[in-house]
């Protein structure tokens, strides 16, 4: 089982997350943060689970998801936020209303029903394999979606 892609759902799902908590306001962006602290080996050098977040960081950065002014030693992006591919992404809404919507105000409704709050719920549930399909999707290219809502 590649479990490292497992990771990398995780890590992009709540790297993505912090930034949009913190939208449109830029923030440093720290691994540790992310994942938790981690020894570095004997030789000073991050373990490979930290330098797996740190790429999946610096992948978001080089696919237009995020943008940031440098890093900060093998620990943090600095300076880091959505770029709007990223934003508008994690702000569509999921087709399916949930049971109560008919009695949920419009914004409450827009709020639940997005792709970020989505993500935050399964991340609590700790649902892996649905916080894979919904990483996914922010991958997904979001022309086809023609009821999505931002």
């Amino acid at each position: 089982m590649d479990l490292h892609v497992d990771d990398f759902y995780k890590d992009c799902a709540t790297g993505l997350l912090q930034l949009y908590q913190a939208f449109p306001r830029r923030i440093a962006l720290y691994v540790e943060d992310l994942i938790g602290p981690s020894e570095p080996d004997e030789f000073g050098l991050p373990s490979k689970r930290h330098e797996s977040c740190l790429g999946a960081l610096l992948w978001l950065a080089d696919e237009g998801y995020l943008r940031f002014d440098s890093s900060i030693r093998f620990e943090a992006l600095d300076q880091a936020v959505l770029t709007e591919k990223g934003f508008l992404r994690l702000s569509r809404a999921l087709h399916g209303a949930p049971a109560d919507a008919q009695t949920l105000p419009p914004s409450v409704l827009r709020v639940r029903a997005s792709l970020a709050q989505q993500l935050r719920e399964t991340l609590r549930s700790a649902d892996s394999e649905r916080l894979v399909r919904l990483t996914r999707l922010i991958f997904e290219n979001s022309n086809n979606s023609a009821n999505d809502i931002v």
